[in-house]
């Protein structure tokens, strides 16, 4: 089966083919054509399609942190791109699209647990305009033998992530201890290999049509997630309780003086973010290969330093 997919130089997109490429024959589609790393243009997108039997769109603008980024530009690459994509797709041979989304485009914040069910209200650019993609699929008419699926993950962790999780496993690593035991959070993670199994059954078992969220069967703290950590790399972890009015005011300062602890990083490590996989996992009718513990470790085993 040929599968096409953008964003496959990324993280996620790299982590897939790895996956995928046994079972799979696999090209990217970019802005430029790269020819010796089998990536074709966007210009080619209409024969593209034709030849593909699954799409997977992966490329967009990823959340910006330090806020720089124009508004614009998120509703230019995250929706427009996925218009002109899909509106390629309904009119190809293509069986199946997968569009990655967010869980970001139903909620910034989870009070309890995030289900399919619950009603989209993004706060950011980023958000929204991965959501106006979400309307857009959904809103067209799907012939006949086609499958679009919009898969929304919560935070992806695998081979050569560097983001928080990277920078934790760094900390724990050096002996520095975890001073965040006042925030007992619950929050979902998404190993890379669960994340490439439902994408292969979603194609080989072609369920109904529809939003899915995506993430590991078990939601843990940050405080669950630092000892493991120390439980991979064999290090005694180190987990201090500090009131919390006194890490709100170091994450104040921190932020001021560009410090390691700021409040973005405060908010990313202690906010609860709980996601279901309920929908996804019966509508595959199976279980996921990877507990959320045996995930996270193989994530923390392939961290070099």
């Amino acid at each position: 089966m040929n599968l096409g997919i953008t964003g496959i130089t990324g993280f996620v997109g790299s982590n897939l083919k790895n996956i995928l490429n046994q079972k799979y024959d696999i090209f990217g589609v970019g802005r430029t054509a790269r020819p010796t790393l089998n990536i074709v243009a966007y210009e080619e997108i209409g024969s593209v399609m034709q030849n593909c039997d699954a799409f997977i769109h992966l490329a967009g603008k990823a959340h910006d942190l330090k806020g720089v980024v124009d508004e614009n530009a998120y509703f230019e690459v995250n929706t427009e791109l996925t218009k002109t994509l899909f509106d390629e797709f309904l009119k190809s041979n293509c069986r199946v699209f997968i569009y990655f989304s967010s869980v970001k485009a139903a909620a910034d914040k989870v009070i309890d647990v995030l289900t399919e069910e619950s009603v989209p209200a993004p706060k950011t650019a980023y958000g929204k305009s991965k959501l106006a993609a979400e309307q857009y699929l959904l809103s067209k008419e799907i012939t006949a033998g086609k499958k679009v699926y919009v898969l929304r993950p919560c935070l992806i962790h695998g081979a050569n992530n560097k983001g928080n999780l990277h920078l934790l496993h760094s900390f724990v690593k050096k002996g520095i201890p975890y001073p965040l035991k006042a925030f007992q959070n619950k929050r979902s993670y998404l190993g890379i290999d669960n994340l490439g199994f439902i994408v292969d059954q979603l194609i080989m078992k072609s369920p109904t049509s529809g939003i899915y969220n995506v993430a590991d069967d078990e939601a843990i703290s940050t405080c669950e997630l630092v000892k493991i950590i120390g439980q991979s790399i064999g290090k005694n972890t180190r987990i201090w309780y500090i009131p919390k009015f006194a890490i709100l005011f170091l994450a104040n300062i921190g932020t001021i003086l560009k410090l390691p602890l700021t409040k973005e990083k405060l908010q990313k490590l202690t906010e609860n973010y709980v996601v279901s996989n309920t929908k996804i996992k019966k509508a595959l009718e199976t279980n996921l290969p990877d507990s959320t513990l045996d995930g996270l470790k193989k994530t923390f085993s392939s961290f070099k330093n």
